[in-house]
């Protein structure tokens, strides 16, 4: 009657070998991590230089596309610079510019179409208008502006404005097309500009925690050893360092978007002063916590990789 007694007990001690592996992992992860903290904490000013190097490498690129993304914003919309302005003759009367506006809505071309009367174009110019402007505004007589049809297009706006040119009643044709692809193509550049400094700069990243993880290395050498000697994994040797470069990538990455915020603060406000000047509201847009979690990330991730592949090298060397 003893025997059935006895393979409970031995299935419960089985159990609880794999608890007690999984424990262990994680015991070890944690002890890794907060190892790893305490040999940058140890070493302040080393540390400082590195988690440095690193943030002015991951603000380059990330400012300039905040520096693209601005200056996109403040292009204006996409819809607002592909409307087309229609001039209509002088001679059209309100019933038929009406007339025309309805018929262009029905073009499938055509996303909306708004009448501007000649009084309605009047009055903006002259709440837009200041000095010697305005008195000129004001001794005018009779309303010289002509009814204008502003055209948002659904399609190309190029070949709509083409259309739009040759209508009888059309007196002069104006769309920003032009303007708007050189900005597009600019933006393009730029992008592309920010792409490839990102791709430079992350490279130096790799290099500079490669380094530091690997004159850590160094200093352990026999720690190491003695680990080898003892039976111990790739994994278990490796892991301590991965969270160091991790830890150097996260830092680096915090103090980056510390730096972007700072560069932000001191230009939002002449920039807005300049703005004003114009008559804008333009105002600069940072980093969202979206973003800002996604520096974070990418930066753990270099620094992680890059720990990687100096530890890596070196347990490939020790066990050759």
């Amino acid at each position: 009657m003893a025997k059935p007694n006895a393979r409970p007990g031995a299935a419960g001690a089985t159990a609880a070998k794999p608890r007690s592996a999984v424990a262990a992992w994680f015991d070890h992860h944690l002890q890794s991590l907060v190892a790893s903290l305490g040999r940058m904490l140890r070493k302040p000013w080393a540390t400082l230089l590195t988690v440095g190097v690193m943030a002015v490498a991951l603000a380059l690129p990330l400012g300039l596309w905040l520096v693209l993304e601005n200056v996109a914003r403040l292009g204006g919309t996409v819809e607002q610079s592909r409307e087309v302005a229609v001039f209509l003759k002088q001679d059209i009367d309100p019933a038929r510019a009406d007339t025309l506006a309805r018929s262009l809505r029905a073009r499938a071309d055509v996303a909306s179409v708004a009448l501007r009367t000649p009084e309605q174009g009047l009055t903006s110019l002259r709440e837009a208008s200041t000095g010697v402007y305005a008195d000129a505004i004001a001794a005018v007589g009779e309303n010289p502006l002509p009814h204008v049809l502003v055209v948002r297009p659904r399609g190309d706006e190029r070949s709509l404005a083409q259309a739009l040119q040759a209508l009888p009643e059309t007196d002069f044709v104006q769309h920003d097309a032009i303007w708007r692809d050189r900005l597009d193509r600019w933006l393009g550049f730029g992008a592309r500009v920010a792409w490839v400094l990102a791709a430079l700069l992350g490279v130096g990243a790799l290099l500079v925690v490669g380094n530091t993880v690997r004159l850590d290395i160094q200093s352990r050498r026999e720690e190491i050893a003695v680990l080898q000697s003892l039976g111990a994994t790739d994994g278990f040797i490796r892991r301590p360092f991965l969270y160091l470069g991790a830890a150097y990538g996260l830092a680096a990455g915090a103090l980056a978007l510390g730096l972007l915020t700072a560069a932000e603060f001191a230009l939002r406000q002449p920039l807005r002063a300049l703005a004003e000047s114009y008559g804008s509201r333009f105002a600069l847009d940072g980093v969202d916590p979206l973003q800002a979690g996604l520096v974070l990330v990418v930066a753990a991730a270099l620094g992680w990789l890059g720990a990687g592949v100096v530890t890596g090298h070196f347990l490939r060397q020790t066990r050759a």
